[in-house]
């Protein structure tokens, strides 16, 4: 055995051949107090057990690519299903759970004031759907929603589809997903996942009887889409690395071994998916990698027939697709398109050559999607960094506005709108100070009415928080954009707890919205700050461009420079300054605590992709090939080279690390749970300070943590405990 410490002396010490974990106390960590040099019997040595971190044997794996090596000790935790892997993730929570002991009746507050914000009995607002409305409910202490829909009009008779709850019932984990009703309106499909690997089992049910059929689908994404005949259903087959790379197609009341594949995905950087146009008329089968698209299309009405290509994949060409009358509406990057633009070309004549401009490309707007009605057309727009909507009429195009929304600082996007000859557009708008609020819009005559605002159960009154934007400065002078909101009145003395939250990877822009749990840190004085870093779009297409391969590592001096000037304009110190983020964003955490730890009191690392160059040199892991054109393939030099530079684990060093708290799932699909856990090992081992680090790994979920609509809050809980700890604050 290498590497153990002494815990012969350690009452609760975990032993196994390979692996010592003491989760007692620590030998090395008490204090003697004695009265006199010779104890009576009433002045007796008292011991203080402090709790001692597990330590994970040392297992050397040698690593080599390029003629370079490198070892891993700690490769041997990739085994999920080894006894020891799972005796060591234990004892991390174990020594979690006890470093935090202090804080449990803070936890507990810190959760009963979350979940009693939110509304108990609680509705989506309905939405219209072939003469059905359509909604989701909660009830109040029930974990999971019910999925329900009333005939013609709101008055009716209430159908029950799903109750999840019922679904859940004796479960861990439960989740369902891609709700799709057959267009006679008699069938329900939908896919339920019980492991937290988001690998659906499809199931249907005869919403006239309320019975299961017993057609069942495993291995999927959870969606399926229904050709016109009310009996054939299109679905995503994953692969073992939960790739989705073949569409079948399934006959209801066949068995699904014999369902027949229409469509397989050869090309590993690629993955594929099926889904029906707004119009009904089409069945659309597409492909896609970070640089390029491809789709093929089967009339829906003709499920026997062939689907055929749009436009062949390029390399560099970006495109979608929706359908309207006898064209297609492409949203595409097209002849250098960087923002990307709108253009159509005839069903019959769908190649690239027949594309034509509708909407042309611009240099300071970013085209992020399209919604097509009978008469109107909305598309949603990015430009200085927040969304538009920008409405248009199709037989008056020049005609074109956009919507206000009166606030200068905001959120707002498409909702849904399956409803093709509507003139009401339903979008979604909040701000760090707004509740998320539904609106349906009248494109005719501009009005718009507010369906729902979210109900924030308790004393809330958005008069009391304010919201700021303001820009730091790159090394390279690019302003970078950071939201802001506290409480009014708070001053800028250089003395308020900070916590700075960024993602800035594939191109997700992190807009400014809504939260009620965050209201437990602004209520306690906490300064909450978005940054807006390349790698995100949120000004703009080359916003991501900036932030990925070869210049991944301005995300990460972005994010420093963002935390450097929070600091400068006095809204809190080195002292007070915290970090979050979680997948990629936990990616960005390791990178900055690798290049800056001093900066920051404590860090938060949600489901951290840390293990970079590791994950993507093996393509038998979930989500690795696909993204060959994010991070750079490592099997090539140039791109190694640069992913070694700044991969978190492989750059951990022997020095003072800030208080980390690290979560992961034992089921993550997305960043496999020992990334998370190798690199706390190997900070455990290496690190030089006394601060905290903590694992909690949540032993019956995934990616996304736990389900069910209050039990995640539970890890929240946890997370803003340990922040409120660091500053002193167990209220």
């Amino acid at each position: 055995m290498k590497n153990l410490k002494p815990a012969a002396a350690c009452v609760g010490t975990l032993l196994t051949a390979s692996l010592v974990v003491a989760t007692g106390c620590s030998s090395s960590n008490t204090t003697a107090t004695t009265a006199t040099n010779t104890p009576t019997t009433e002045q007796t040595t008292t011991t203080i057990a402090e709790p001692q971190p597990p330590v994970a044997k040392k297992v050397p794996k040698e690593l080599t690519q390029h003629g370079h090596t490198r070892i891993d000790n700690y490769y041997w935790l990739n085994q999920r299903e080894d006894p020891e892997v799972i005796a060591y993730l234990n004892a991390e929570n174990a020594y979690t759970k006890q470093m935090l002991a202090h804080t449990e009746d803070l936890q507990k507050k810190l959760y009963n004031e979350i979940v009693g914000r939110i509304k108990q009995n609680d509705e989506s607002v309905p939405f219209k759907d072939d003469g059905y409305w359509y909604y989701t409910r909660y009830e109040a202490g029930k974990e999971y929603p019910i999925y329900a829909r009333k005939k013609g009009t709101l008055d009716a008779p209430e159908e029950i589809m799903v109750n999840a709850n019922e679904r859940a019932e004796g479960l861990s984990y439960y989740a369902a997903a891609g709700m799709n009703v057959s267009p006679n309106n008699q069938l329900l499909a939908f896919g339920e996942d019980t492991v937290s690997r988001r690998k659906y089992t499809i199931r249907f049910k005869d919403l006239k009887t309320g019975k299961f059929l017993p057609d069942q689908i495993p291995n999927t994404t959870g969606a399926a889409v229904w050709a016109n005949d009310n009996k054939t259903v299109y679905y995503t087959m994953k692969d073992p690395a939960l790739r989705s790379y073949k569409i079948f197609k399934h006959t209801l009341g066949t068995p699904s071994s014999q369902d027949k594949e229409v469509y397989h995905e050869a090309d590993e950087t690629f993955s594929t998916y099926v889904y029906k146009t707004k119009s009904d008329k089409y069945i659309i089968i597409g492909s896609g990698s970070t640089l390029s698209n491809e789709y093929r299309y089967l009339d829906a009405d003709n499920p026997n027939g062939t689907f055929k290509v749009i436009q062949p994949r390029e390399r560099g060409l970006e495109y979608s697709i929706d359908h309207f009358g006898d064209k297609f509406y492409i949203v595409t990057n097209k002849d250098g398109a960087t923002n990307f633009k709108l253009m159509q070309t005839p069903v019959s004549k769908s190649g690239k050559a027949n594309w034509k401009d509708v909407i042309p490309h611009r240099a300071d707007v970013l085209l992020e999607g399209i919604e097509i009605f009978k008469d109107y057309l909305a598309l949603q727009e990015r430009k200085n960094g927040l969304t538009q909507i920008r409405v248009m009429k199709w037989n008056d195009p020049k005609t074109d506005y956009y919507i206000d929304f009166g606030e200068e600082a905001y959120t707002a996007y498409i909702s849904v709108n399956p409803d093709f000859d509507s003139k009401e557009l339903r979008y979604e708008y909040s701000s760090l100070t707004t509740p998320n609020s539904t609106y349906d819009y009248n494109m005719q005559t501009r009005e718009k009415e507010l369906l729902k605002r979210q109900e924030v159960v308790g004393d809330f009154d958005p008069a009391r928080y304010e919201s700021r934007r303001i820009y730091a400065t790159a090394d390279d002078g690019t302003k970078i954009p950071i939201s802001l909101v506290y409480r009014k009145g708070l001053e800028r003395n250089g003395n308020n707890p900070t916590l700075l939250y960024a993602y800035g990877s594939y191109g997700n822009s992190m807009n400014p919205g809504f939260s009620s749990v965050r209201l437990s840190l602004l209520d306690r004085g906490f300064v909450y700050a978005i940054a807006h870093i390349r790698g995100g779009q949120e000004m703009g297409r080359q916003w991501y461009e900036d932030g990925k391969m070869l210049k991944k590592k301005n995300t990460f001096t972005d994010f420093i420079d963002a935390s450097e000037y929070l600091i400068e304009q006095k809204y809190t110190n080195l002292d007070k300054l915290f970090a979050q983020g979680g997948s990629a964003g936990g990616l960005l955490m390791g990178a900055v605590v690798n290049m800056r730890p001093e900066l920051y009191k404590g860090v938060i690392a949600a489901v951290p992709f840390v293990d970079v160059v590791t994950t993507m040199l093996d393509t038998s892991i979930p989500l690795t090939t696909g993204e060959f054109d994010e991070w750079g393939n490592p099997a090539e030099k140039q791109y190694y080279d640069y992913m070694l530079s700044y991969s978190p684990y492989d750059n951990v060093e022997a020095k003072a690390y800030p208080n980390m708290l690290v979560t992961t799932g034992l089921h993550d699909s997305q960043v496999q749970y020992w990334e998370p856990a190798k690199w706390v090992a190997k900070l455990r081992d290496m690190k030089t300070d006394n601060n905290m680090l903590l694992l909690h790994t949540n032993m019956e979920a995934g990616h996304g943590g736990a389900s069910g609509r209050f039990e995640r809050y539970k890890e929240t809980a946890l997370q803003y405990a340990f922040l409120l700890n660091l500053v002193n604050q167990n209220q």
